[in-house]
């Protein structure tokens, strides 16, 4: 363009001589000529080069390499397996059942491997009949109000999506739920009954785990059934007893650069000290606790309000989100194993998966020290499940122990019993279990292989985004309670953020967080009207909702009824956020404000009793104003309480039968006007 430009202002320039002029015309055309076909030929040139480059870059060849890693059925076919165990799992309970049943299968001369749907195309089930005697098999947890969990989204809309023929699929289903939530094992349901209308063939009825009662007795029960019918169905036996099979060697290392030592990172060695977003669950944000308040003013119990500070993080978060913590474990149980074990908990060490084709290299991140493991990485404080017992067993030198710790590892119902009553009511740890059964000293590296993982806990955010854009706050009541031995429990996450103080020096205020959507939001137009109902901590979210109407309030926006039903147990000692729901009463941004507090007379009073209270007015908000509802808290008691009582408001005044009002509630549901934010 500058020598067109150029070109274009000859004629304008006045000649003083017409010989001069045609000279230097003529020179001037030469260069102009000689510049354009030059930069023509250097243009054809680079970009002939490049065209004739592209095919051979090695990128190109290297992005296509994962896609070909893939494919399950190749991997099955390179290592001899005949059975892959897919896991949904949100907490690792799930990931840990799918593990027993591929180590079960080498007891019946087949070999199994557990897989993560989010690492496979499981479009290639449709390919499983091309290995002899294979079978999926899918433990699938329910995660919320009957989604799936974050690692089986992908397969759960392929299935959906998919018109595969699965003819030569042969598969089993146990699905892991609790009853206290509306959608009862969900997933569990819709995966069996999704496979088979694709054409699959189920070999063995659908399990289902309810974690309100005794999931472990609900996966072994099942096990025990489904072993007998896979033999039946492949015409094979079992080639002898169960047997304790090492997954992971040791490696202790004695000259390690400290640098390549993770010492409680999720994912990224040093993620810690060179944090990088996007930030999730691989990769959590440490932030920094600003604000750490007791909320309550009295009682036994210890009520907490604390803001996480995420500036220049580029986390965003919308009311009703939940934001997700990695605790660390109390440091005295951490010692007290060590010193039980007689191991020096600072020693490097390294567990390598002894199956060199396995994705999972360690059982969690490596090297590191058995301190760290047992700090940040495994679940010390919840009791063992019954496969660690049976591998553990074989170190209890005494007779007796060891019988004991066999016989509630068997699927006998004297064995089920001893187990439920000696572990799970009397809610003995695995330290615990070391103190009362002296003889049992096994090695610490099978220990740490055993034990499951940590897990991040989630809390409800008790913040509005358009309000806190920088912070995030969080309330929680501290978990703590004396056991049937006489032991104190704690929970792990609520007295750990305990101790979590502003700090100048940010030794003891980091965090490390990240933030899980929900579907839990406020309607889409603000003059929608809510009813509110969050007793407890179960006001997290409502917080966050009400300041957000406040704040659209002062944007002028139009904004309908906002009403809350909170209850605590004393008005003097327990009633969460009290000035600031004053306050937003005082300003009109709440309309409503119903508090039951349920200890303080003769006869408890719940925000059930309320609800009943008011029902004309709510039955006006939801059927003529098409009121959103929200419940927040637990859900074993009243959020079943509350929607039984919003059956018999709409029983009464829509004159609809128990049938009909059910059916209008669900209605509700599924428009997405009723939503549950619970937990049990």
């Amino acid at each position: 363009l500058p020598i067109m430009g150029d070109a274009s202002m000859e004629p304008n320039i006045s000649p003083p001589d017409s010989t001069t002029q045609q000279d230097s015309f003529f020179s001037m055309t030469d260069v102009f000529l000689i510049s354009l076909i030059t930069g023509l030929f250097t243009y054809w040139f680079f970009f002939r080069k490049k065209k004739e480059e592209v095919p051979d870059l090695p990128k190109m060849q290297s992005v296509a390499a994962p896609v070909r890693d893939s494919s399950f059925i190749e991997k099955m076919k390179k290592t001899g397996r005949n059975i892959v165990v897919f896991y949904g799992s949100q907490t690792g309970t799930a990931e840990e059942f799918a593990n027993r049943l591929s180590k079960d299968a080498h007891r019946y001369g087949l070999r199994g491997m557990a897989a993560d749907p989010e690492e496979y195309d499981l479009s290639d089930l449709s390919r499983l009949s091309e290995i002899d005697k294979s079978l999926a098999v899918f433990c699938m947890a329910t995660y919320g109000e009957g989604d799936p969990t974050d690692n089986a989204q992908d397969f759960y809309d392929w299935l959906q999506e998919a018109d595969a023929d699965l003819s030569g699929l042969r598969y089993a289903v146990f699905g892991l739920g609790n009853k206290t939530y509306e959608h009862f094992n969900a997933m569990g349901k819709y995966v069996d009954k999704r496979l088979e209308e694709l054409g699959a063939q189920r070999i063995f009825e659908l399990g289902l785990g309810d974690d309100d009662g005794n999931l472990e007795e609900d996966f072994i029960t099942w096990r025990e059934q489904f072993w007998p019918a896979v033999c039946e169905h492949f015409g094979v036996e079992a080639t002898g007893e169960e047997s304790s099979i090492r997954q992971y060697e040791l490696v202790v290392h004695t000259d390690v650069n400290m640098n390549k030592v993770y010492t409680g990172e999720m994912g990224r060695l040093k993620s810690y000290e060179n944090q990088k977003p996007p930030f999730d669950a691989k990769n959590p944000f440490l932030a920094q606790v600003t604000e750490n308040r007791k909320l309550n003013e009295g009682g036994e119990r210890h009520l907490m309000h604390l803001e996480l500070d995420i500036s220049n993080s580029k986390i965003r978060y919308e009311s009703g989100d939940h934001v997700a913590v990695y605790p660390a474990n109390d440091s005295s149980l951490v010692n007290q194993i060590g010193e039980i074990l007689g191991t020096d908990l600072d020693t490097i060490m390294s567990l390598n998966n002894l199956d060199e084709e396995s994705n999972k290299k360690h059982p969690f991140p490596c090297p590191t020290s058995y301190r760290t493991a047992l700090t940040y990485y495994l679940d010390i404080t919840n009791p063992p499940r019954t496969n660690v017992l049976y591998e553990l067993a074989q170190y209890a030198t005494d007779a007796g122990e060891q019988e004991r710790l066999r016989k509630m590892a068997s699927s006998a119902a004297e064995g089920k019993a001893l187990y439920l009553s000696w572990v799970v009511e009397a809610r003995r740890n695995i330290l615990a279990i070391l103190q009362d059964m002296p003889s049992l000293r096994p090695p610490i590296d099978h220990l740490c292989e055993l034990l499951p993982r940590l897990q991040a806990r989630y809390y409800s955010i008790a913040s509005s985004s358009k309000v806190h854009p920088n912070a995030i706050h969080i309330c929680a009541v501290t978990v703590e309670y004396e056991t049937k031995t006489g032991r104190l429990n704690k929970g792990v996450a609520t007295n750990w953020l305990k101790n979590k103080v502003p700090d100048e020096n940010r030794s003891n205020s980091l965090v490390p967080m990240y933030v899980r959507k929900s579907q839990f939001r406020l309607p889409f137009k603000p003059s929608t009207p809510v009813i509110m109902i969050g007793p407890g901590t179960g006001i997290a979210p409502f917080i966050g909702f009400i300041q957000e109407r406040a704040w659209l309030k002062q944007q002028g926006k139009e904004v309908g009824d906002t009403v809350l039903y909170y209850g605590c147990r004393h008005e003097r000692e327990d009633y969460l956020y009290r000035e600031e729901l004053a306050r937003f009463r005082q300003e009109g941004v709440l309309t409503q404000l119903n508090v039951a507090f349920s200890r303080d007379q003769a006869e408890k009073v719940y925000v059930q009793h309320l609800l009943k209270k008011n029902k004309e007015n709510i039955w006006k908000l939801v059927n003529e104003e098409n009121a959103h509802i929200y419940v927040c808290g637990d859900a074993r008691n009243m959020a079943r309480d509350v929607q039984n009582t919003f059956y018999e408001i709409v029983a009464e005044y829509g004159n609809m039968s128990q049938p009909q009002a059910v059916d209008y509630v669900k209605k509700l549901m599924t428009k997405g006007r009723y939503s549950l934010d619970v937990w049990s």
